[in-house]
């Protein structure tokens, strides 16, 4: 893997090591903090170069585009609110998905690494963490050219993996408002005014090419801001879950990637 990780800057593969702990203790510490861990250039520049030029035709000849007007919660019906709320205001998703099947290289294999794996668990506190049982949802790759975004939502899972391979000219970044609800309170007023643009407390991140983003979404609103100019985002995004077997329904396979197998 040293071709691909940067193992001077992590040491991933020096499970329990004294530099693997201190690691380990920093991203724990953001996590807390943040809600969040950035590790720059943990991809090496080769291995983003080799991705890119395996990867970027793909997107053009193979891809699926994603476009959807959803609300920030992905759900038609969300109990307990009046349809016409302005927390269920809609907005637009659109970008190009490469699913598992499609990518193989550099990519998958850090996603078939055990000690990937085993440091993200580390980092989360929890025994073991394990890649999904789906051919197709597993790892992903994304891209977002001019106008395209990611637009406002929560996630399912607890926390979401990723790797910026390529970043925009402009535009492209990353917004997110930090414990926005809790698993007590939904705070769909708070929610309507993010989704009006009157939120003090959101926040705006840049990321540099080959930085890994560990980030806890489940209670934090964050979207990518529409792409501008000609270089496209591009980013691979990697599932993992603490319990083996995990698989996407034929439902959610037609509707994230417009196919089932």
């Amino acid at each position: 893997m040293k071709d691909i990780v940067n193992l001077d800057l992590y040491p991933l593969d020096r499970r329990g090591s004294a530099e693997w702990q201190d690691l380990v203790t920093r991203c724990r510490t953001a996590l807390a903090r943040d809600g969040m861990f950035n590790l720059p250039d943990f991809l090496t520049p080769g291995a983003r170069a080799d991705i890119l030029t395996q990867i970027v035709p793909k997107f053009d000849s193979e891809a699926f585009t994603h476009a959807r007007r959803h609300n920030i919660y992905f759900r038609k019906n969300v109990p307990g609110i009046d349809p016409r709320h302005p927390a269920l205001r809609e907005v637009e998703t659109i970008s190009r998905t490469l699913c598992g099947d499609q990518i193989g290289g550099p990519v998958e294999a850090l996603y078939r690494w055990p000690d990937f794996a085993g440091f993200l668990a580390a980092t989360m506190d929890k025994p073991a963490l394990y890649p999904m049982d789906d051919a197709l949802a597993g790892v992903n790759a994304m891209q977002y050219q001019r106008g395209e975004a990611l637009n406002w939502h929560f996630d399912r899972s607890e926390f979401t993996t990723t790797l910026l391979l390529q970043a925009p000219e402009t535009g492209g970044e990353f917004e997110y408002r930090s414990d926005l609800r809790s698993d007590d309170d939904p705070n769909y007023d708070g929610v309507a005014r993010l989704l009006a643009g009157t939120d003090p407390e959101l926040r705006r991140l840049t990321l540099a090419p080959g930085t890994l983003n560990v980030f806890k979404g489940r209670n934090t609103a964050h979207r990518v801001t529409p792409v501008e100019g000609p270089r496209a985002r591009i980013i691979s995004v990697y599932s993992f879950y603490d319990r083996p077997g995990v698989r996407f329904t034929d439902e959610e396979r037609i509707g994230f990637y417009g196919r089932a197998a």
